[in-house]
């Protein structure tokens, strides 16, 4: 497995000689593909290096213990490392899916509930957000439509890395995870009486495309504009700013009304449109390529959960992973990185036990 690596290395080199020369970053979106994947190779490489570096302290301080015993217990200490890197390396060299060192669009949409529901969603907002900026990501809202207490019956967000990220460290390889049913379970403001209520909001993580990944023909898209609208449908908005874009030949839709302009939200449309689009291309590439596809949010129903939040233990539990803490009110403040790590896990694990059949 680890041979791969050598054929790695004269890539390496002929990227860090075009990510010098001044042409390359005359063209942004060449630079952004060219520097991320750099960083795939560098941290691949950089792990190999140390793996064959610590091997070759093992055997040098195996010849030292022959003649001195008392460096058998350093050798079991260089050992130990070794296995680290070991582990490290051959989880850098799993094959990921093309769309890991992407941005990422996430979708918050609530579900059963009502307006707790709603609530419960602007609380999975917040902590993606606050998640994000403990990574230094940058969020940017691309469209949302609050409910009357101040939730969220839907919002879209765009989480963007601020340069190339290291494999498996990119907003949608980490984010992927959080596409799902997640449940909550509390004594909501509405509730008079004090008792707990089961609702749930749905999460929905595309990978963020660029124009180069997906090619729209202009006459296969519908292009409406209406009137925005705020909570409880009262007009905020006296012209017909928002816009709906339709890809007429898959039926996928997208829509915006957050901006004031129309220009700015045809932009954000297209985004979303865009990042669907490619999400679509991906599912049908990979429904060609096996049977099995994990899925994200077919219905947004109590039982289809893959986490559940409980107020009343503060507890937080991961129904694929096993994952429990008691400290929700730490991840809902954006400590989401060991919720997340466990997903990673079980996914490398996964891959791996794939590779080895």
């Amino acid at each position: 497995m680890f041979e791969a690596v050598e054929g790695m290395l004269a890539e390496h080199a002929a990227l860090e000689a075009q990510l010098g020369a001044p042409e390359t970053h005359a063209d942004a979106r060449l630079a952004k593909r060219l520097n991320q994947r750099y960083a795939q190779l560098s941290a691949v490489i950089g792990a190999w290096r140390e793996w064959l570096h610590l091997g070759d302290e093992v055997g040098a301080a195996q010849e030292l213990a022959g003649e001195d015993p008392a460096f058998a217990q350093e050798v079991e200490a260089l050992l130990a490392q070794r296995a680290v890197a070991e582990e490290r390396l051959r989880h850098l060299l799993v094959p990921r899916e093309a769309t890991d060192d992407k941005d990422a669009i996430l979708e918050v949409k609530s579900g059963e509930g009502g307006e707790e529901s709603a609530l419960f969603a602007g609380d999975l907002l917040r902590m993606y957000t606050r998640y994000a900026e403990s990574r230094g990501w940058r969020t940017e809202v691309l469209d949302a439509t609050e409910s009357d207490l101040g939730g969220y019956k839907s919002v879209t967000v765009a989480v963007k890395a601020r340069g190339a990220s290291e494999p498996g460290e990119a907003p949608y390889a980490l984010l992927k995870f959080e596409a799902g049913v997640h449940r909550v379970q509390r004594v909501p403001v509405t509730e008079s009486q004090g008792r707990v209520h089961t609702s749930a909001a749905g999460v929905l993580v595309l990978p963020e495309a660029e124009q180069v990944d997906v090619e729209i023909n202009d006459n296969d898209l519908r292009i409406d504009v209406y009137r925005s609208s705020g909570p409880g449908g009262q007009s905020v908005n006296t012209t017909d700013s928002a816009v709906r874009i339709t890809h007429v030949p898959t039926g996928i839709v997208a829509s915006c009304q957050n901006e004031k302009s129309q220009l700015q939200n045809k932009e954000q449309a297209m985004r979303i449109l865009r990042a669907r689009l490619l999400a679509a291309a991906q599912e049908a590439a990979d429904a060609e390529a096996s049977d099995v596809r994990r899925s994200q949010v077919r219905t947004v129903d109590r039982s289809e959960r893959i986490r559940t939040y409980n107020f009343a233990e503060n507890r937080i539990s991961d129904h694929r992973t096993g994952y429990k803490a008691y400290n929700l009110d730490q991840v809902l403040d954006g400590d989401l990185q060991p919720v997340l790590a466990s997903c990673v896990r079980a996914d490398l694990e996964a891959r791996l036990e794939a590779l080895e059949q």
